[in-house]
């Protein structure tokens, strides 16, 4: 008879090591985490939290994809991945257009041009950085004797991560915000913040 799901225990050690890995390597600059500051210093918080929430719900989906174990499969497509690319650097495109574009929050009247959060979840579905890296957190330790218990603590931990990490990536953008109520001094940080968001893509498609 098969051993119960709690008859296992979760090992409490490697959760602090795991907590450190996600930061180190999902924490990290990507298109994702990138395009949450450059929409917070844009658009502020409030007109960000769509897109923030769609980021969570896509990243959260390709948590589950790999807890499932069809990542390596997914991955081993040549297509999939060139699909995953196109949709992810498309995006990004048309983001960094209206970040770079976007007027001083106080000249703001309309969350239309801000980003959705239907946008936040196709990215946060088609960014190919967060695949490999959310697969490379994932097998970076057991938590448990058992793999249904291992896998469904490991979601349970790196969902609240991608909660904080994204929460934190938004927080740090709209920080800038106050500081940006000069048109000219705006326009300058979120060329600069597009630019950026297009690199981080760039470099994220090309690794």
């Amino acid at each position: 008879m098969p051993e119960p799901l709690f008859a296992a225990t979760i090992r409490w050690g490697p959760v602090g090591s795991l907590l450190v890995t996600s930061v180190a390597i999902m924490g990290s600059p990507g298109p994702a985490t990138i395009s949450l500051t450059a929409a917070g210093s844009a658009y502020g918080v409030r007109r960000s939290l769509a897109y923030l929430a769609g980021i969570i719900v896509g990243t959260t989906i390709v948590l589950l994809a790999v807890a499932a174990g069809i990542t390596a499969t997914l991955l081993a497509v040549p297509a999939m991945r060139i699909v995953l690319i196109a949709i992810s650097a498309a995006y990004i495109l048309w983001l960094a257009y209206h970040v770079a574009t976007a007027p001083p929050l106080a000249a703001q009247t309309s969350a239309a041009d801000a980003p959705s959060l239907g946008g936040g979840t196709l990215l946060g579905v088609a960014n190919p950085k967060a695949w490999v890296a959310i697969a490379a957190v994932f097998a970076s330790a057991h938590l448990a004797d058992t793999a249904t218990l291992d896998a469904a603590a490991k979601i349970a931990v790196l969902a609240g991560m991608i909660v904080l990490i994204n929460v934190t990536w938004l927080g740090a953008g709209a920080s800038f915000a106050p500081m940006l109520r000069d048109p000219r001094r705006a326009r300058v940080v979120n060329r600069a913040l597009a630019a950026v968001l297009v690199g981080a893509t760039a470099l994220a498609v090309l690794h």
